[in-house]
């Protein structure tokens, strides 16, 4: 029986095509958008989790509470703030860093780029627990104070017109600087587009001798990261007299970012859902004027012997399979709009962006535009199965 039904449906469907694709449009648009964001959103999640994994779950982050990254400045972190963390015992290394943009130049060429620096005797240690590694050339070592090493992006991905080479200079705000080596690829623009240099060069060409914009710190193994965190917060509060700073851990920058992403998902997923009830109404719209359109041969189908319950089957079918074309069209253009933004990503410098299918999502796609399909006819199908064949059979 339910062969005959589909049957019935999908000749409906084929008489009224023009009618029909115009409906499953509103269907495809919201299905598809909802696959795309849920699949790129699943993908940015996992990209910033590996981005924490690298970090290191048994690092600190110290900052001014009005530190928001590269561009802007802390006023708050001082030297004294570094030594007071260098006299705890429970710290592998404690590294004073600055992050800025600055006038980069190269054979005539100026960008303005991400600077980040630390003592050149630490970044050895801090990038081997990150794993981060020299494709050319060599890392900091002591003493190394006008050298940069170079983000993979700035060497070798058009930053500059000419390639970036081991022994090259640049200059940065008017300062030449040897570059001794170029990083590997990241993945993320950040670090890709990032020129690594000593701490002292940086305060020395920012005229700044005393700038610290965040501290990282890395526990001694065994150490309880929550707990040393808190202990941080009490003694640089009692040191300072203020409370003008802020400690983070890798698990709260990533509960943070991970809730901030939720929000954007959620508002993005609604903005969605909309294109998804504009589809509901349209073929609830389109039910009803089929039903009126055939009311003549509902009345010739219950005279022969049709049930209220088959009549009502033919027309929940049939929605339900207007529903499930656009579901099937919105799965295959949503994942393919997902791949072609990984691909743009990984082109634009956002390697760790990595598009995954998840079919659990595609078959929720599937199964959901199927439901709303049928959901959406059940009223003109309950008015159809509820015509009675003499006035059916007069209806013209």
């Amino acid at each position: 029986m339910i062969k005959d039904y589909l049957k019935f449906a999908f000749n409906s469907v084929k008489h009224r095509s023009l009618r029909a694709w115009l409906t499953i449009i509103g269907i495809i648009i919201g299905v598809a958008s909802i696959i795309a964001l849920i699949t790129i959103s699943y993908g940015m999640q996992n990209a910033i989790e590996e981005q924490f994994e690298m970090f290191g779950a048994d690092r600190l982050i110290i900052s001014s509470k009005g530190f928001q990254g590269p561009g802007t400045q802390s006023e708050s972190l001082t030297e004294d703030d570094v030594e007071t963390l260098k006299s705890m015992s429970e710290f592998k290394y404690v590294s004073p860093m600055i992050a800025t943009t600055e006038q980069v130049e190269f054979h005539d060429e100026i960008k303005f780029l991400t600077v980040q620096a630390l003592p050149a005797e630490d970044y050895t240690e801090a990038f081997a627990d990150v794993d981060f590694e020299v494709v050319d050339g060599r890392m900091f070592r002591k003493g190394d104070k006008f050298s940069v090493v170079l983000g993979y992006r700035i060497a070798y991905k058009d930053v500059f017109e000419d390639t970036i080479s081991v022994k090259n200079t640049i200059k940065i705000k008017g300062h030449d600087f040897r570059v001794i080596g170029i990083m590997e690829e990241i993945g993320n623009s950040q670090d890709d587009n990032a020129i690594n240099m000593d701490l002292e060069a940086l305060r020395e060409i920012l005229d700044d001798p005393e700038r610290v914009d965040f501290i990282t710190v890395q526990a001694k193994p065994g150490q309880d990261i929550e707990a040393l965190s808190k202990k941080v917060e009490k003694k640089l509060e009692r040191v300072r007299g203020d409370e003008n700073f802020q400690v983070l851990t890798s698990t709260q920058i990533l509960e943070q970012i991970n809730n901030i992403l939720g929000i954007i998902q959620v508002v993005l997923i609604g903005i969605a859902a909309i294109s998804l009830i504009v589809g509901a109404v349209g073929i609830m719209n389109s039910m009803y004027t089929s039903v009126l359109e055939r009311t003549k041969e509902i009345g010739i189908m219950k005279s022969v012997g049709a049930k209220n319950s088959d009549i009502l089957m033919v027309f929940l079918v049939e929605s339900g399979l207007i529903g499930l074309i656009g579901g099937i069209f919105g799965v295959l253009i949503g994942t393919g709009m997902a791949l072609a933004v990984g691909y743009i990503a990984d082109q634009a410098g956002f390697g760790l962006l990595k598009i995954v299918i998840d079919y659990q999502v595609l078959f929720f796609g599937l199964a959901f535009a199927f439901i709303l399909g049928m959901a959406s006819g059940v009223l003109p199908a309950y008015r159809a199965s509820k015509l009675k064949p003499v006035d059916a059979l007069r209806y013209e």
